[in-house]
């Protein structure tokens, strides 16, 4: 049991570092810390907004500092390293404080949950989750939830690309808890891919290497198909072709049109008919009488 009480302690230390540098450093913009074991000493980062008043006149609050974790928390030589947050909205130490300060000035919960989490989408942030919990509305306690993008809740994925801050909210109901989980835009996820393009000299010589792929029973179907209809359109053409050219068979053949009868043709019918015997007898008669 000595090596799982071991690990109970270092994480209680370091969650009453945590406190300790919230605390103290609220007015700087504290977001974050991180602890790392060297051979020489116990190094630990200090994340903030303005490096320059943690740090202080001559490196005094700097000073303090360390002979306090000395003191207090007996952490074998410790070494101080203050860093500079150049986004506040991607970090989530930092919009947990924010939010909470905008709840304790009578904010409505719902009104800056949505504008926080608007703040940090537009920073770039590829997703967040923010948890405000209390007596939000009435005498009994509930929980807001305000999602947006990608973010995940289980796994090492989690200690790796997600980064959690927490704040306190006094109010007269009672204390708000606020927490907040940010997904940085600059991040790996593990189950993102991408497709990448062969290069066309590998392609040409799979093309080569394989055989012709046999067609599917579906695509010798839908050819068969196809084949089919275009057989009954160029049957439907002859036929159309066909009555056609009977038609124009049993059209009859035009016949010249009949000559008028010219003037000279007319005088010559009139003196046949005046030779005619009918013609002489009656002139006979005529004389006769």
């Amino acid at each position: 049991m000595a090596i799982e009480k071991k690990f109970v302690r270092e994480g209680l230390k370091r969650s009453q570092l945590q406190e300790y540098f919230a605390k103290k450093l609220e007015r700087v913009g504290y977001g974050g810390m991180k602890i790392t074991r060297t051979p020489m000493g116990t190094q630990i980062t200090i994340y903030a907004e303005k490096p320059g008043m943690v740090i202080g006149k001559g490196g005094r609050t700097i000073n303090e500092l360390t002979k306090e974790l000395d003191t207090r928390f007996q952490m074998d030589n410790p070494q101080i390293d203050v860093q500079e947050v150049t986004k506040p909205e991607l970090n989530a130490q930092m919009m947990a404080a924010r939010l909470a300060n905008a709840l304790e000035r009578g904010w409505y919960f719902r009104k800056a949950g949505h504008s926080t989490l608007q703040r940090i989408m537009n920073a770039g942030a590829l997703g967040c989750e923010i948890i405000i919990s209390g007596k939000l509305t009435g005498p009994r306690k509930r929980t807001q939830k305000l999602l947006a993008g990608y973010i995940k809740h289980a796994g090492e994925a989690v200690e790796r690309i997600v980064d959690e801050g927490f704040a306190t909210a006094t109010k007269k109901s009672g204390v708000l808890g606020v927490k907040v989980r940010i997904v940085p835009p600059d991040v790996e996820l593990p189950d993102d891919f991408k497709i990448v393009e062969a290069p066309s000299e590998e392609v040409e010589a799979e093309k080569k290497e394989k055989p012709e792929e046999v067609k599917p029973k579906e695509e010798k179907v839908e050819e068969k198909v196809e084949e089919a209809k275009e057989e009954v359109k160029k049957e439907e053409v002859t036929k159309a072709e066909k009555p056609k050219k009977v038609k124009e068979e049993a059209k009859p053949e035009k016949k010249p049109p009949k000559e008028k009868k010219t003037k000279k043709a007319k005088e010559e019918s009139e003196k046949s008919k005046e030779k005619s015997p009918k013609t002489k007898s009656k002139k006979k008669n005529q004389g006769d009488e």
